[in-house]
């Protein structure tokens, strides 16, 4: 603990993180319509007449005249508009707010959710910007908004209120001031229409607007703006180190030590709190010899603990080896006014070998009214009353190694004496029970002491070799060096039991660090219970599971350690998991709920919902997890909650994405779809059209070309579909190429045919040399991969440039190139151009097309373990989309 008569550390960096900010004040009332916007503008023009730079940055007035009319005098600041669904809004304009930076600024409903398109989701998140630019807020609040109290105010209005901010952002206020209005006046005022107007206002008053509905809410205010206050007043105190309580709001303290009398000193402490109506604290000090009580003291500690938060008490475990003295010390600090201890034997005014608690405290002078509750220890708990040390188990070894150590000491010693002459003999019996005392303990240190002093006087006090003390002084040297031995021995023991302590935290902090270490890097759910179930087994020496989905008939663990696959589940173990998954609390083995059960359940819950549980065979055991046991527990459970969190979340931020793409893809299809493939439709029916009703009107020429263009503009059409099919068929996988021996030579001359009219008035010279070897590939497969890429360079270049067809062999691959005249493709765009529905566009239009005709280029040449790539043109302007197929060496043909 710190000492009081200093401030605290933690608040006065707290103060100095708080330099430069703003100071935010809330006007925090019950419900809508008592007065929070009207006291917060009569506040800020009471500012203004005393000289302050105000801003009004928003205030709704909602209608009311009386709040409309304390506007007038007041620089109101213009608001940000935005346009959402049809409609303009308008905002906080926070950057205006900023650069105008005045002394004061007034931001009216704290929670209000900001139209999308602002910069924060939240007005509170504008208000922490305005803070932060050192400009200070006035702000409103409705006690149904604070996060915490939301299923409070469910519960007790029946409406669920969709607007909530974090409970912090009110504790982080500066100062809180409560505007209060009896139910009956606001309920006048509603009728007034002071508050809601017509329909409204009766749905209001029908509702939400009920008498016991305003008084519940008007009691949750007081008390949210009271634990405020005592939040201020506890970080004065700490701030200015003011030791002595302030009892402007009681609190207890009950002291919980490992007796069987503590439970019934918790009961008596909650019916004491209870009946007075105040907050009250269990409290366990925790010292150096805590690791060796017996494990039921051990399990009676943690159930006592567990019966005081089960009864509204807060249970907490502190260190120190003074517990008086820790327990004023966090009396001090939570600003507690009475503190309440047992006592089960009378107490006696003379001097004992070891003050209780209740007399320490009593003793102590304190400012506290201590009240001392005497009950009975019966003989069933004397064994628990007795001293850790002394109750210790008698080990023989550590004797004996104590009686060799002394052995060592006084050959040593007669050695040194005979040969040396050195007279402090002594100092090497100290050695000796200070290294009993760290590998021993305090018991055998104390007795290897004696031993120690019996040696010393039989050897080295005259006369020599008895036990008879002539000399005073030589009585005085045996008496100071026993007192010494002794506390010696103790204080070596103590030192050991808090390197024993120490050494069994820094384990289970290893422990806890290499766990977290190892589901941070887990990927999947699975993996991450495994390792939450290994960890446990192996931390708590106990069979586990962990358990990722909720119980439904069955109980289906996704990892266990310590049983087997074919362990069966009991009907009650099944309901104390499923309770534990719906309730968010343990159940089972040990606890209140289905205790029947041969397992402990815990939720591994984060704030948002449960992820999981873990599960603890203690059946085979006979008694609970000790306190420590469920401290680090907890601490798993709740590591794990994180990592399946975290593992969970980035699973949903996957599909989430993959929905996000596939809508993407489906909204470029349909888009493609409804364009592209409307225009050779369009050209069809109006050709069509023509020659059904103008035939006989129409020339031959003319209805030749109206043929020409029907069937062209089919052909066209056709295109578009086989692409959309070739596309679904590459997704599917379902494309097999049927390779033969061909020329390349017939497959580019075929596919400069079918584009003829894509083609006409373009020179389209097909280019190959002389010794261009055949090709191991499909044709058909070829030909479509070529017309695609011919087409999209008859799209993508101006008329009448021509278009380059370009044929050749390297060692390993054979070429096929397609160069044109046109802009060229962007560096950035050639392997976009190759991903469907990806069209480059120019600066003035964008080619027709669906955006297919490349990607199903490469997926038909990836069939053939081909290869498509777009290059820069050697010189000049233009793209070069270069195909290439693996060089295979032709079958050799025999002439028989």
């Amino acid at each position: 603990m710190t000492d009081p008569a200093r401030p605290s550390p933690d608040t006065l960096l707290l103060e100095a993180q708080r330099e430069g900010r703003g100071r935010l004040k809330v006007f925090l009332g019950a419900s809508p319509g008592v007065g929070k916007t009207y006291d917060m503008l009569r506040a800020a023009q009471a500012a203004k007449a005393s000289g302050v730079d105000v801003v009004v940055g928003i205030v709704e007035t909602h209608g009311r005249r009386e709040t409309q009319a304390l506007l007038d005098g007041l620089e109101v600041l213009p608001r940000r508009t935005l346009d959402y669904r049809g409609r303009t809004l308008g905002e906080l304009d926070t950057d205006a707010l900023i650069a105008r930076k005045p002394k004061l600024a007034l931001i009216d409903e704290l929670a209000h959710s900001n139209v999308p398109g602002s910069r924060h989701v939240k007005r509170w998140q504008d208000v922490e910007d305005v803070l932060a630019a050192g400009i200070d807020v006035l702000a409103t609040l409705n006690v149904q908004h604070l996060e915490s109290l939301n299923d409070v105010v469910l519960r007790i209005t029946g409406v669920r209120v969709r607007e909530t901010l974090p409970d912090t952002v009110l504790e982080r206020a500066d100062e809180i001031e409560l505007v209060d209005l009896p139910p009956e006046e606001l309920l006048r005022r509603l009728d007034e229409g002071k508050v809601y107007l017509g329909e409204q206002a009766q749905r209001a008053r029908e509702g939400f607007f009920s008498r016991g509905n305003l008084t519940a809410l008007r009691e949750l205010a007081m008390r949210a703006a009271a634990e405020r206050i005592d939040q201020q007043m506890l970080a004065y105190r700490q701030r200015h180190a003011v030791s002595e309580p302030w009892p402007a709001r009681e609190r207890l303290l009950v002291c919980v030590g490992g007796k069987a009398i503590d439970r019934s000193l918790i009961r008596n402490a909650a019916r004491l709190a209870d009946t007075r109506g105040i907050a009250w604290i269990a409290v366990h000090v925790i010292d150096s010899r805590a690791h060796r009580l017996p494990n039921e003291a051990k399990d009676r500690i943690a159930e006592t603990l567990r019966l005081a938060e089960a009864l509204g008490g807060e249970a907490v475990t502190i260190p120190g080896e003074n517990v008086a003295a820790e327990v004023l010390g966090y009396a001090r600090s939570r600003n507690v006014t009475q503190i309440v201890v047992g006592h089960s034997k009378p107490m006696r005014a003379g001097w004992r070998r070891r003050r209780s608690l209740a007399h320490a405290l009593l003793r102590s002078g304190a400012p506290f009214d201590i009240t001392v509750v005497p009950t009975r220890n019966d003989a069933r708990d004397a064994s628990n009353t007795r001293d850790p040390i002394a109750a210790e188990r008698w080990r023989w070894q550590d004797h004996i190694t104590g009686l060799a150590l002394v052995t060592l000491a006084t050959l040593v010693g007669l050695f040194v004496d005979r040969w040396i002459g050195l007279e402090n003999l002594a100092l090497l019996y100290l050695v000796a029970v200070l290294v009993s005392a760290v590998r021993a303990g305090p018991l055998p240190a104390v007795v290897t002491s004696v031993v120690a002093a019996c040696s010393l006087d039989f050897f080295f006090t005259e006369p020599r070799y008895t036990l008879d003390l002539q000399r005073h002084e030589d009585v005085l040297t045996l008496i100071v060096f026993l007192i010494i031995a002794v506390l010696m021995g103790r204080l070596g023991g103590q030192l050991r039991s808090q390197m024993q302590a120490l050494r069994k935290t820094a384990r289970r902090n290893a422990n806890l660090s290499d766990f977290a270490r190892r589901v941070a890097g887990a990927l999947g759910r699975d993996e991450v219970a495994r390792i939450i179930a290994e960890h446990v087994q192996a931390t708590l020496d106990l069979p586990c599971v962990a358990v990722i989905e909720r119980p439904a008939e069955a109980l289906r663990p996704a990892a266990r350690r310590g049983i087997g696959p074919d362990y069966q589940f009991r009907e009650t173990d099944r309901a104390a998991a499923h309770w534990c998954w719906d309730h968010r609390q343990p159940a089972g083995y040990s606890t209140q709920t289905l205790p029947t059960s041969q397992w402990l359940f815990v939720p591994m819950a984060t704030a948002q919902r449960v992820v999981g549980l873990l599960g603890l065979h203690l059946h085979e055991r006979r008694r609970p997890p000790s306190a420590g046991q469920r401290r680090l527990l907890d601490a798993l459970a709740d590591q794990a909650a994180v990592a399946l969190e975290r593992v969970m979340l980035s699973a949903e931020i996957g599909d989430q994405r993959v929905n996000s793409q596939g809508e993407e893809l489906r909204a470029a299809l349909l888009s493609s779809v409804s364009h592209d493939l409307r225009t050779p439709l369009a050209s069809i029916l109006g050709a069509a059209t023509s020659l059904q009703t103008q035939n006989e009107r129409l020339s031959a020429d003319d209805r030749s070309a109206l043929l020409d263009t029907v069937v062209e503009e089919s052909e066209r059409l056709n295109r578009f579909v086989q692409n959309l099919l070739d596309m679904t068929r590459l997704g599917y996988g379902r494309i097999e190429a049927r390779r033969e021996w061909c020329d390349l030579r017939e497959i580019a001359g075929r596919a400069r045919n079918r584009l003829r009219r894509e083609l006409s008035g373009r020179d389209v010279p097909i280019d190959s040399a002389g010794d261009l070897p055949l090709a191991w590939c499909d044709p058909l497969l070829l030909e479509q991969a070529l017309v695609n890429v011919i087409d999209n360079a008859a799209k993508y270049s101006p008329a009448g440039t021509p278009i380059e067809i370009a044929l050749g062999a390297q060692a390993q691959w054979l070429l096929l190139r397609v160069r044109d005249h046109g802009p060229g493709v962007p560096a950035a765009d050639r392997e976009k151009i190759f991903d469907m529905f990806h069209r480059v566009q120019s600066q003035d239009h964008t080619a027709p097309g669906t955006g297919l005709g490349l990607a199903i280029c490469r997926g038909l040449l990836a069939a053939q373990d081909g290869q498509v790539r777009a290059l820069a043109p050697a010189e000049g302007r233009g793209a070069v989309i270069e195909m290439r197929l693996p060089r295979k060496t032709p079958p050799q043909v025999r002439d028989d």
